[in-house]
């Protein structure tokens, strides 16, 4: 299990401060949001594929994000372009132009938001962020949940393929049988079961240790002249996305 596929890397984002990249993704992310012309939309999609080759992503691993975003925007092209009184008709469909124009803008701003975070957040690890949002002075429990979650997350999956090996191993097979559902559900069980009683003995670890709730930092790092760059460049696109999109789109 690797959910830092892009993490590690030399390219400018790689080496960017992880609070800088976290205000501009959530500045951009927030400006995307508020379009709503599809001619500025697209133009921040364009961006955001620019963002992805300046930071010299695999296309293959982007490519299959994309998809896992775009499985859910598919239902809207269901459904949106048939809601309501149809204006217009695609071949044989009847559709409704306000309900299509909605689809077509929402995939837009999905994937462009998706874009920037692949670039600016999804170039950080784990640790790096959870470090740059206590510097931001996000709650600390908040950030000792993200960071305690997502490195136990593999101790609970370890735990839980342990206890399916053991289970086929005795000469469980699975198939659609009640029997089956009843044996998933006590390896579901007895892995919450576990999980609560490593939870406690790692917590006493820590409290042995000097814990008392606070993220420790080993190192402080300084914003250096490229991260006030990358912080100019991200807020300047986004004000210009606002100028366009308050100016009635790029007409």
């Amino acid at each position: 299990m690797n959910f830092e596929p892009f993490a590690t890397g030399s390219s400018l984002f790689h080496r960017a401060d992880g609070r800088v990249k976290l205000i501009t993704a959530l500045f951009l992310s927030v400006v995307i949001s508020l379009l709503h012309h599809w001619q500025v939309a697209l133009f921040a999609l364009g961006f955001g594929v620019g963002m992805v080759l300046v930071a010299h992503l695999s296309l293959r691993h982007v490519v299959r994000r994309l998809l896992m975003v775009n499985i859910f925007i598919a239902l809207l092209w269901v459904t949106l372009p048939f809601a309501g009184e149809p204006t217009l008709f695609l071949g044989p469909l009847p559709v409704n132009a306000d309900g299509l124009a909605l689809a077509l803008l929402i995939s837009l701003k999905s994937n462009a938001i998706m874009l920037v975070m692949l670039a600016l957040i999804a170039t950080s690890s784990i640790a790096v962020l959870g470090q740059s949002m206590q510097a931001l002075h996000v709650p600390e429990k908040f950030c000792l949940l993200l960071l305690y979650s997502y490195r136990y997350i593999f101790v609970l999956f370890q735990e839980f393929s342990r206890l399916q090996r053991a289970a086929v191993l005795r000469g469980f097979v699975a198939d659609t049988s009640l029997h089956t559902y009843r044996t998933y559900g006590n390896l579901f069980g007895m892995t919450l079961v576990r999980g609560w009683g490593r939870a406690r003995r790692v917590q006493q670890a820590m409290e042995l240790r000097g814990f008392h709730g606070r993220y420790v930092c080993l190192n402080d790092p300084l914003l250096q002249r490229g991260d006030l760059v990358l912080l100019f460049i991200g807020i300047s696109w986004g004000l210009v996305l606002l100028v366009l999109e308050f100016s009635g789109g790029m007409m």
